[in-house]
């Protein structure tokens, strides 16, 4: 794919969009299902750059695994049916998979090391190290044992009480995955809650686990059973054009099999109270989780709203094209407490407060957030993606309402979870 695309104002969009599977219901179905006994059956895998990558780990790790294109079947060994790996993990950017993996293999009784590029070699990972030491597991890691690659010699784990100072999916789910070969019972308390795809599916499988809400509790040593799951869209993508088709004028899309999981659709609540014309239809559970389809239309006005902690980990991933929305609504939108976002695939605060104000938009910046003052008419100009795939869309996003031509450098990332999304966007503009 080219680095850079040149993009200009865009006419209302119109049809429908099925956007790409969930990111990281495919990440947990891989690794669950290579742990599981027995044959597991993938259906709508999302086959981009950070799931691929787990697939590639699991297969290093002694997995036999079939990807007939329309499925993946993957032939678990059970807990202990795990191998040491010939050679240094390669994560590539995927934080999902070198956090997982970390908790997977502090339980083995072996040896491995999780790398990746230049931008997940600088993403914290004291995080999980921290907590995986407490159970017993050896990790070690570059700078103070704080940054990858991390070196793992896993074995011998027990349960602890762990009160994770962030909201945080991958650290929650790093330290479930040790707690499944750890003595005793695991609990994992978090300060606010996170996204839950862990916690609903390893209880469907056969884990001893129970949630009492802030509290996970998890016991070590049950065997778990082989499944089939469809993998429903992803709520993360599906943003972009939720996000576009409101600021769009005359738009109206609807957006096919998303994932609604209630941890994960925060940006449509906020959307609706600032007043976005969307409505979900269809509402259905598919594979334990709950799936519908979602009406977009331009929204003749929006108005600012204050983003609060409590609100910052249901749209944690959405933070970059709510900035793009945030721009075009009457008053003021204050964002706050949400510091995770400097060390995400980039600094997304410090991204989106620089190339915003290239397009002409007042924003101040937090250390945990930002305002931003709107609406705005924003001017074409050259943006940088920070090489990071959510930066990347959300620009080009904000390039489809702005005033003359827009270059978007940096636009290679986006295949690490939305291959064909310029295709759609061509699509819907057509």
């Amino acid at each position: 794919m080219v680095d850079s695309i040149k993009l200009l104002r865009s006419g209302p969009l119109r049809g429908e969009v099925i956007p790409p599977p969930d990111k990281s219901i495919s990440h947990r179905a891989l690794i669950f299902a290579s742990i599981a006994k027995g044959k597991s059956i993938i259906r709508n895998l999302l086959r981009a750059d950070d799931p691929l990558r787990t697939l590639d780990a699991m297969s290093s790790l002694g997995m036999e695994i079939r990807d007939s294109g329309e499925t993946v079947e993957v032939y678990g060994k059970g807990l202990h049916g795990l191998r040491e790996p010939e050679d240094v993990i390669n994560c590539g950017n995927s934080g999902t998979t070198m956090r997982l993996l970390a908790g997977l293999l502090s339980g083995q009784p072996f040896f491995s090391v999780l790398t990746g590029d230049g931008s997940l070699r600088q993403r914290p990972m004291k995080r999980i190290i921290e907590p995986l030491r407490m159970m017993g597991a050896g990790l070690y890691g570059r700078t103070g044992d704080t940054l990858a690659p991390i070196a793992v010699k896993g074995g011998g784990l027990t349960g602890i009480h762990y009160k994770s100072p962030v909201a945080s999916a991958q650290v929650k789910s790093a330290v479930l995955l040790a707690a499944l070969y750890a003595e005793g019972e695991t609990v994992v308390e978090e300060p606010r809650k996170s996204r839950d795809h862990t916690e609903r599916m390893l209880p469907a499988i056969g884990a001893g686990l129970r949630v009492e809400g802030l509290r996970i509790i998890i016991s070590g040593g049950n065997d778990l059973t082989p499944f089939e799951i469809t993998v429903p869209g992803d709520f993360s993508s599906s943003a972009f054009f939720m996000v576009a088709a409101a600021i769009i004028k005359d738009s109206e899309i609807i957006i096919r099999n998303v994932g609604i999981n209630p941890t994960r659709r925060g940006l449509f609540d906020i959307m609706k109270r600032m007043g976005a014309d969307l409505e979900i239809i269809d509402r259905r559970i598919v594979s334990g989780e709950m799936v519908a389809d979602i009406l977009c239309r331009y929204a003749k006005r929006l108005v600012a709203t204050e983003i609060v902690p409590e609100e910052v980990p249901a749209m944690i991933d959405e933070f970059p094209v709510f900035c793009v929305l945030a721009s075009r609504a009457e008053g003021t939108t204050t964002i706050r407490g949400a510091g995770e976002l400097r060390v995400k695939e980039s600094d997304r605060i410090a991204a989106m407060a620089s190339e915003l104000r290239k397009m002409g938009v007042n924003v101040t910046e937090y250390p945990d957030g930002l305002e931003i003052s709107g609406p705005v008419d924003l001017r074409g100009t050259t943006l940088e993606a920070h090489n990071d795939h959510r930066v990347a869309m959300a620009l080009s996003v904000a390039a489809l309402v702005a005033e003359g031509c827009t270059t978007v450098q940096g636009v290679a990332a986006v295949d690490i979870s939305f291959p064909g999304f310029y295709d759609r966007i061509l699509e819907l503009t057509g």
